[in-house]
């Protein structure tokens, strides 16, 4: 029997390849080492699971040992890899040895905590994974008063949700605008009227600078420009940053992530990367789309067929129920914009030099128009 195709990580990424393989080859032996359990979850949902009131079990789609026995995997769930050789092709972990045909990192990415100093610091939790959730929602559940570290995509969708759900919340952002790395100013603008109209404060040009615990088990928070607040829990959104220690470890080339190419290929023969921890050509993707992308051109890699990864102009959904906002292809500070505001919300078009439609904005119910301003897209 030949050795197996060797995935670090049970993420999205990895069950997305392990399901694009399955569906060309029934039989190719694959192994999957994971430091959870590998339950298969959708992770875009833990932004929604305050308002659904969902524990960390609900949102379980199959457990680790069901996924693996549907799709003939063999799972060495809650386990580390300690070290691996690529010139000998093995995977370490426990004092074993595991033998590899094909190595894939899908190791992901890990929540950043920005600096903080405090006794109350280590008190600051995160919610990039379905652990994470389960060690920190008893918390959240219990807290009338929720700071959020960040303001980008991810901390306006919990902060929306938590503030559905009955808490009071506040957002720090050290942009001047929420969003910034996603929307325009006339964007984010809107969409801070309107959480602020739902009783979220936003603290802008502002960063955490040190949190404190009270004798009555709250938080206190001091920011940089000497403002404090009262809160019961605190987290941290405040971007992601590529699991890439294994793979710089192993002696693979890794930059913001873990280089690979248009074919997920590394610098090493035989090992590949792709999801959150992958940096291809230059850019780190951490959307679901540009992973489903991956795993087909990886899955197709893998079985021996030419396969190249070409993106579309792609779409981004903001998880804001009052407030819908779609993002679609991309535009930067030398775009010009056609902007139209109307009852039926904002619809902005960018265009380059040479007068081509290369990204768009739409919100509220102007969302209904994404798919066919996508098709558009240069």
């Amino acid at each position: 029997m030949s050795d197996p195709i060797i995935i670090i990580g049970s993420g999205f990424a990895a069950y997305q390849l392990i399901k694009n393989i399955r569906r060309q080859d029934e039989q190719v032996p694959i192994e999957v080492f994971t430091g959870d359990d590998g339950a298969e979850y959708n992770k875009p949902d833990l932004s929604h699971v305050f308002t659904k009131q969902q524990g960390a079990d609900a949102l379980v789609q199959q457990s680790g040992a069901a996924f693996a026995e549907q799709y003939n995997v063999t799972l060495h769930a809650n386990t580390w890899v300690d070290n691996i050789n690529i010139q000998d092709k093995c995977v370490y972990s426990n004092g074993q040895a595991h033998r590899y045909s094909k190595l894939v990192f899908a190791t992901g990415a890990s929540a950043f905590i920005p600096p903080v100093a405090g006794n109350g610091a280590r008190h600051i939790v995160t919610l990039n994974s379905l652990d994470e959730y389960r060690r920190a929602q008893h918390d959240i559940n219990h807290a009338d008063t929720v700071l959020i570290i960040g303001g980008g995509l991810i901390g306006i969708e919990l902060a929306m949700d938590l503030q559905s759900s009955g808490k009071k919340v506040l957002v720090v952002e050290p942009n001047s605008r929420i969003l910034s790395n996603v929307a325009p100013d006339f964007v984010a603008l809107k969409l801070e009227q309107q959480l602020i109209s739902n009783g979220v404060e936003l603290i802008l040009n502002n960063i955490v600078d040190s949190v404190s615990t009270n004798t009555d088990k709250t938080l206190c928070v001091t920011t940089k420009t000497g403002l404090q607040y009262q809160v019961d829990c605190i987290i941290s959104a405040a971007g992601l940053r590529p699991n890439t220690h294994l793979a710089q470890q192993a002696g693979v080339a890794v930059n913001r992530g873990i280089n690979v190419d248009s074919q997920l290929r590394t610098s090493a023969t035989d090992v590949y990367a792709l999801g959150d921890c992958a940096e291809i050509n230059g850019k780190v993707m951490a959307y679901l789309q540009p992973i489903v992308l991956s795993a087909n051109t990886l899955a197709k890699t893998l079985l021996g067929q030419d396969a190249q990864l070409n993106f579309p102009a792609m779409m981004v959904k903001v998880k804001t129920p009052s407030y819908p906002i779609q993002v679609g292809g991309v535009f930067n500070a030398d775009s010009t914009w056609k902007v139209d505001f109307s009852s039926q919300g904002i619809r902005a078009e960018a265009f380059d030099e040479q007068h081509n439609l290369t990204g768009f904005v739409v919100t509220d119910s102007n969302v209904q128009h994404a798919f066919s301003l996508l098709r558009k897209v240069a």
